[in-house]
């Protein structure tokens, strides 16, 4: 299938490693933006690999719904201004209050801005941009006002949110190379390198301790899970494997990490335990479970299955027991946060034939669409899951 690059093209000259084995130095990679199938990801092709690796996901129409601190407003990026005719093929920046009202657009413009996080506050979102040419950091006001560039590079620069605290925040770039971490003031200056491999290192994020990081990296040759110490210091890989370990999430305790395992060939969730490394499998089917998500209280997981040869939305104990499915429709769901209150779960869902933000009860009721974009640009192809 054809792809088409939008917005983002970016020949990143002179690396010598990517996320697989070496090659030569000096040869240009390519980092973009692309469409395919409908769906928008954000790729990093790999030198040996059969296919490229996946920086980001999930940007088509109305996606990635993120939850503002005290669980009043929704931050998410959306194509729904989409015109190929015109050349309008990039996502922008919204907020809604969380019953869907009071939707306001935050960003305008030809270049794509994506990938909100909200401060502890709530007071600014921090997010990537690429106005400048390439991918870099800016943050503003939730009304969209207040515009500050954090980050300048030429190399790809992506948030991955603030620290507990607000002061500083943590994010990936290919700057140097590969993909490394870097933690900077919030108002952006006072960068510091965390990691410096000759692998990529990236999908961070805070320990609500604000003490530790946890990441996914290519150090030793597969994907890992690994943790250290918000200065850099003391990393440990907690899931030497062969095969793939990624997309860690801290439960709120600050002591257990989910995250994806394909060691048992397909993709299962796992939750291990930090300190003593004890591991438990959450799931157990013959199809992929992906994108765990912590309920407030550290109880249970909300996350994506296929195993009924549908992208539904389930939920489970974080010891396995439980599992439950909330959601049944020919359309395909993704990306589930609870809110702050654990009283619902947004998503984002084709189930109308577009994508839109939804919520529901964890016991499944109570489903709700917040938002509706109705248009459908002309000749978009229908999307698959799991791009």
């Amino acid at each position: 299938m054809k792809l088409l690059v939008i917005a983002l093209a970016i020949v990143l000259v002179g690396i010598g490693s990517s996320l697989c084995n070496s090659e030569t130095p000096g040869t240009g990679h390519l980092v973009f933006i692309a469409r395919k199938n409908g769906d928008y990801v954000i790729r990093l092709p790999q030198k040996t690999a059969l296919s490229p690796q996946e920086l980001a996901s999930e940007l088509p129409w109305d996606s990635q719904p993120v939850y503002s601190p005290d669980g009043r407003r929704i931050a998410f990026y959306s194509d729904r201004v989409f015109d190929l005719t015109n050349a309008d093929d990039n996502t922008d920046l919204y907020v809604m209050n969380s019953d869907g009202s009071g939707m306001k657009r935050l960003t305008e413009g030809a270049e794509n801005d994506a990938f909100p996080n909200w401060s502890p506050d709530g007071s600014r979102l921090v997010f990537y941009t690429e106005r400048d040419g390439d991918g870099e950091v800016y943050s503003m006001k939730p009304d969209g006002s207040d515009l500050v560039r954090l980050t300048k590079s030429e190399g790809v620069d992506l948030p991955y949110g603030y620290s507990p605290d607000g002061t500083r925040i943590l994010f990936g770039s290919n700057r140097n190379g590969n993909f490394d971490l870097y933690s900077m003031a919030a108002a952006g200056g006072d960068e510091k390198r965390l990691t410096d491999s000759d692998q990529d290192d990236m999908n961070a994020s805070y320990a609500p301790d604000g003490q530790h990081i946890a990441y996914q990296s290519t150090e030793v040759g597969s994907v890992d899970i690994m943790t250290m110490r918000i200065d850099g210091s003391d990393k440990i890989n907690l899931t030497v494997r062969p095969l793939s370990d990624d997309s860690p999430a801290w439960a709120p305790d600050g002591q257990r990490l989910a995250f994806v395992s394909h060691r048992d060939a397909d993709a299962e969730i796992y939750v291990i335990d930090t300190r003593f490394s004890d591991l438990t499998r959450v799931t157990d089917a013959i199809r992929d479970d992906i994108t765990p998500s912590w309920s407030p209280d550290g109880s249970r997981l909300a996350f994506i299955s296929n195993r009924d040869a549908n992208q539904e939305l389930y939920i489970a104990n974080a010891d396995g027991s439980g599992q439950k499915r909330l959601t049944n429709d020919p359309g395909w769901d993704s990306r589930p946060q609870w809110s702050p209150d654990g009283s619902v779960i947004a998503f984002a869902s084709t189930r109308n034939g577009r994508r839109d933000i939804y919520t529901v009860h964890p016991d499944a009721t109570g489903l709700t669409r917040l938002t509706n974009d109705e248009a459908t640009p002309s000749g978009s192809p229908t999307p698959t899951p799991f791009r």
